[in-house]
């Protein structure tokens, strides 16, 4: 079950802050500004979150999750995308990417220095992306 606790002022439409936690075993009430913004789960809607925990729960197998949520897969897969958005992530802009330490960058960035490697393939490395080295007859041509 999802904490439906409000997130939006019903008459404004603004976020909501929580200012008060309560213990109803020992009566305790703690007072201050609670904010759920440095989760990451803290903007998405009651839906969104119901659709994260059937995903954990089939084990990120959309084709499990047909049969769960009686939905076809790419109603499935757009729902994943909005939830990869709504997270701050572009869906699939990661695919083929390498990912580079400050150690590797320092690295494509003294071979560049020494002359060991061009500007384009240190441009191509540092976005992560595979160098491929054009062809002779490609750069004759201007390509």
């Amino acid at each position: 079950m999802i904490n439906n606790t409000l997130s939006k002022c019903p008459v404004c439409n603004s976020d909501l802050v929580v200012t008060r936690l309560y213990c109803v075993n020992c009566d305790t009430t703690i007072e201050g500004h609670f904010s759920t913004e440095h989760t990451p789960f803290g903007h998405l809607t009651p839906e969104q979150m119901q659709f994260l925990l059937t995903f954990v729960k089939c084990e990120g197998r959309l084709n499990r999750m047909e049969d769960e949520m009686n939905l076809s897969y790419p109603t499935l897969r757009s729902r994943l995308n909005e939830i990869v958005r709504a997270l701050g992530y572009e869906p699939g802009k990661d695919e083929g990417l390498l990912v580079l330490t400050a150690e590797d960058r320092r690295e494509i960035l003294d071979r560049l220095d020494r002359g060991e490697i061009s500007w384009e393939e240190a441009q191509a490395r540092l976005r992560g992306e595979k160098y491929i080295k054009p062809r002779a007859s490609e750069v004759q041509e201007g390509k």
